[in-house]
């Protein structure tokens, strides 16, 4: 695995962000006096609403990499500093050590999800904390899980205000000084107290906040099989635009995987109940209050992705909703005391992001307007579009994989904006005209990873879609070959308008269809997140044979149920009891009994094989080491970089026309390990 990127510097960001400022000062002139059709009023009205569409996308486009560019820390020498300190606290002045309540709010979580939580709060290296559970479904089961464990437990009659009111309802009854919130699914690192409680020795710090990751792939990757050449969307803000709120001190709480101080928390009346996303509206408040909040870029922690395309853009409508909800609360960004002027821009710029969506709708359907003569809202000369246009989109092609320190591309990360367009223009039309969708879990139980199929909700707007962009290319076709005596006659706006109307009805329907094929889940056995360890070696060893049967075995897949394993040695011989011998730290020592359940050659040279193991009988000691492995050890979250879009865009075209297969052994989507 290649070492994890470095961010730019400061000095590089800016002069990025000046390059691409200065190619769109000289772009925009041209855009809005030179290519207009003012023939008839519908095409003038025509033009200007699909500039309107492209100047709105570009100026948000502008505005992230210029608020990028902007100089100042990005957390990570505070962080170093203040775990240091705490460290030597620790050892001299352990009465200076903050106490933290750890809060796990739930609502109908598997228990065997909530227990992996438990676990890991309970495992923290830190030596001051409790952990609370906070069940909103009163279930007497985790109840029982809390006394067994060693939690507290808590749960409310009156379920108000859903995350935001459970949590609130635990206030009162917490005197520690610090309390750390994780979601249900999430399990943080051993490590994760001791590199976030020291920030609070600076009595301005009100929040800290560390970046979500998943243990698995989200839909889009684990249906498309692109674990590899696809970076999950949270990448881009957890590894760009949160760095770029640090430098501007107006960090975005998250809601999940972070710290803040209680008293705090107190003073702006708790966690925000007016919208389903308390997390963004009590940051802002805390901020405006005069507060700090601090951003710490380490993977501290993963929780789990949704498990189906449908969970996924119920999650995001979700977000949608309920952060255009903070408009109308009195943490609306535009009208709350206490901002600074860039503060209220960075707060502004995540809320009405969601507004793009229209947009990007109005883009989708250019290109058949560019078909229709009377009514093309562009009108292009060959020389303008190389001078002006071209620079100014390879510009930001070119440089937006570094400034954002290499998490993600200028195009694949375009996918997500196609499968979730139509769900989330209608959210976001219906929360404007007052209707915000009600709070959810994403769901994340068991039974939904094993099944699979289309999801129809999904398809039926990109099969419209698809439909729109075939017309328009058919049609600008027509216009390009529709010669008398095999000659145009039309001018040269007019052909390169077509050209361009051709090209993009085609790129546009090579996107929806990878969008399309997104929409069929890919059925699973079971929801336990499997893990590629970058470096995991062993041996099989016979478990009642002679001592000389041993067979060097490389992991490639672990998980709680199993291996799998890259083994030297024919199809032959594997049957019978073995035990699995481990050399790792948190694992050397012990002979870990496992089944052999499947075998395969293909693809393999001469002397290998692909094993598939299931453990066998696991004691509770063998068991508790393994999730110490598999979630909880420090330094467990790579920090991977986005594949350069012409090698990504490469695998799409090879998985795209492939059948939709199930996981299984050697056919898993599995997310990187150290």
């Amino acid at each position: 695995m290649r070492p994890p990127p470095q961010p730019l510097s400061a000095p590089w960001r800016g002069a990025a962000a000046v390059l691409i400022s200065v190619l769109a000062l000289r772009y925009l002139p041209w855009r809005v006096g030179g290519t207009l059709n003012l023939e008839t009023p519908l095409s003038v009205g025509l033009s200007v609403l699909v500039l309107v569409a492209e100047l709105m996308l570009l100026g948000h486009g502008l505005l992230q990499i210029g608020l990028g560019g902007l100089g100042g820390s990005d957390g990570r020498r505070e962080t170093e500093a203040a775990a240091a300190r705490l460290a030597a606290d620790r050892l001299a002045h352990p009465e200076r050590v903050p106490e933290v309540a750890v809060l796990v709010p739930s609502w109908g979580e598997p228990p065997e999800l909530i227990e992996r939580c438990l676990r890991g709060c309970l495992a923290l290296d830190y030596p001051k904390f409790a952990v609370w559970l906070l069940d909103d479904s009163g279930r007497a089961e985790l109840r029982a899980l809390c006394d067994r464990l060693g939690a507290r437990y808590l749960a409310r009659e009156e379920r108000r205000h859903a995350k935001a009111g459970n949590l609130n309802h635990a206030l009162p009854g917490i005197r520690a000084e610090l309390i750390a919130v994780f979601d249900a699914d999430v399990v943080p690192l051993s490590s994760f107290l001791s590199r976030t409680a020291g920030l609070f020795h600076d009595p301005s710090v009100a929040f800290v906040q560390t970046p979500q990751t998943y243990m698995g792939a989200d839909p889009l990757m684990r249906n498309l099989r692109l674990e590899r050449w696809l970076m999950p969307d949270e990448e881009s803000f957890y590894r760009w635009i949160e760095p770029t709120r640090q430098r501007l001190g107006a960090v975005v709480c998250a809601g999940t995987s972070f710290v803040m101080r209680r008293q705090a928390l107190l003073e702006v009346g708790g966690f925000e109940t007016g919208t389903t996303s308390e997390d963004l509206a009590t940051g802002i408040r805390l901020v405006a209050a005069g507060h700090r909040g601090v951003y710490v870029p380490e993977k501290l922690s993963a929780g789990l992705a949704p498990q189906s395309i449908g969970a996924m853009a119920a999650q995001r409508c979700r977000w949608a909703s309920g952060t255009l909800q903070i408009l109308r609360t009195s943490a609306n960004p535009l009208t709350i005391a206490g901002l600074k002027p860039l503060q209220r821009l960075a707060y502004l710029e995540g809320i009405v992001h969601w507004l793009l969506v229209f947009p990007f709708l109005v883009l989708l359907t250019a290109p058949l307007l560019l078909a229709v003569e009377r009514l093309a809202p562009v009108r292009l000369e060959p020389d303008g579009l190389l001078e002006f246009a071209v620079p100014l989109f390879l510009s930001q092609l070119l440089l937006i994989r570094w400034l954002s320190d290499q998490s993600r591309g200028a195009v694949m990360p375009e996918l997500y904006r196609w499968v979730l367009a139509y769900p989330l223009a209608k959210t976001v039309l219906l929360t404007l005209m007052g209707q915000p969708v009600a709070f959810h879990v994403t769901p994340k139980a068991s039974a939904l990873a094993r099944g699979g199929g289309a999801n129809r909700q999904l398809l039926w707007p990109l099969a419209v879609a698809l439909a729109v962009q075939g017309v328009a290319g058919v049609r600008a076709l027509q216009g390009l070959v529709g010669a008398r005596g095999g000659e145009l006659f039309m001018g040269t706006d007019r052909v390169t308008g077509l050209a361009l109307g051709l090209v993009w009805a085609l790129l546009n329907s090579l996107l929806i269809l990878v969008a399309i094929r997104c929409c069929w889940d890919r059925p699973r056995e079971d929801a336990v997140p499997w893990l590629a360890p970058q470096r995991l070696e062993g041996w099989l060893v016979g478990a009642s044979g002679p001592e000389a049967e041993r067979r060097r075995a490389r992991v490639l897949a672990i998980s709680e149920e199993g291996c799998e394993l890259l083994v030297r040695a024919d199809h032959p011989g594997f049957q019978g009891p073995w035990d699995l011998r481990l050399d790792h730290p948190r694992l050397e020592g012990e002979a870990w009994p496992v089944r052999v359940v499947c075998l395969s050659r293909r693809g393999l040279r001469r002397g290998r094989t692909r094993v598939g193991v299931r453990w066998e009988e696991l004691s509770g000691v063998q068991l508790e080491r393994l999730r110490d492995y598999l979630y909880r050890r420090p330094h467990l979250w790579p920090t991977t970089r986005a594949p350069w879009d012409p090698v990504a865009l490469t695998m799409v075209a090879l998985r795209l026309p492939r059948p939709v297969e199930p996981e299984g052994w050697f056919r898993r989507s599995v997310m990187p390990i150290r």
